[in-house]
């Protein structure tokens, strides 16, 4: 299913799709190339995933079949300023930040090519589905002169490794999304016939009444920022988030239906 959105609107779209889950769309045909319009339209469907009570879980893809996206568009970047790339690359990461820190699961629907900085926002979501045979990954900067800074060479390190993501980023190759299965850079390969709906149908798993979303999503704060603290202060914010959880009404429910034996009907409360 691609959602296409009307002649005129902007590079990135919001559009919730009911049962706690949203769609967010690069639209800038034909390879989803971003420029700071797009970003700055990406970073307001974040905020706006953020802030709809009605949304737990959040799909991000690009138009089309062809391309997820193929990273920031090279024409712009070669007509602006030094100073220009700079706050570019800066505002590019502190958008990727609200995303990785929003307490809600972002998940990265690749239905095409996923390079450059199209892989940087990929990684930043919290699961990579790409659809069977569809394209490749991969952060060829290298080419360019350049490195992959929309947090590339951060996110890679601590996906791969260190060795395996300096060898793939300065050797600027792009590979198979069965390879980035391989790496766990990809959680899952889809087949290719009605891609877009088993993402959706992938996602609704994740939201009530299936799942507690604020115990998905409190997860998803402790692997994110407890990854970058040290370990005794981890469990510190492990602690604090489980409080929060132990006072919702969701886990009410849970221990409850678990001693009645019955499954749990969460509300995401």
């Amino acid at each position: 299913m691609t959602v296409a959105a009307p002649v005129g609107t902007k590079l990135a779209n919001y559009k919730p799709l009911g049962n706690g889950v949203a769609l967010i769309e690069l639209n800038d045909p034909p390879a989803n190339t971003y420029t700071h319009e797009m970003m700055r339209d990406l970073d307001e469907c974040i905020l706006a995933a953020r802030f709809d009570d009605d949304v737990h879980a959040v799909v991000l893809t690009g138009f089309g079949e062809k391309f997820f996206c193929a990273g920031a568009n090279i024409k712009m970047l070669a007509s602006v300023t030094p100073k220009f790339k700079y706050y570019f690359c800066l505002h590019a990461n502190e958008t990727l930040s609200r995303m990785e820190q929003t307490p809600k699961l972002f998940i990265a629907a690749l239905n095409g090519h996923c390079v450059g900085g199209g892989l940087e926002i990929a990684m930043a979501t919290d699961i990579i589905i790409a659809r069977k045979d569809a394209g490749k990954v991969g952060l060829p900067e290298i080419s360019l002169g350049v490195l992959p800074g929309t947090g590339g060479t951060q996110r890679l390190v601590r996906i791969v490794g260190k060795r395996k993501a300096l060898e793939l980023m300065i050797t600027g190759q792009n590979f198979s999304f069965e390879q980035a299965k391989e790496m766990n850079l990809v959680n899952d390969i889809f087949p290719n016939e009605g891609f877009m709906e088993k993402v959706i149908e992938y996602a609704r798993q994740f939201v009530p009444p299936a799942k507690a979303s604020k115990a998905v999503g409190n997860i998803k704060r402790c692997c994110q920022s407890g990854a970058e603290i040290p370990f005794e202060n981890a469990l510190t914010l492990e602690r604090e988030l489980q409080q929060q959880l132990f006072q919702s009404e969701d886990a009410k429910e849970g221990l409850t239906a678990f001693v009645e034996k019955r499954a749990p009907k969460f509300k995401g409360r």
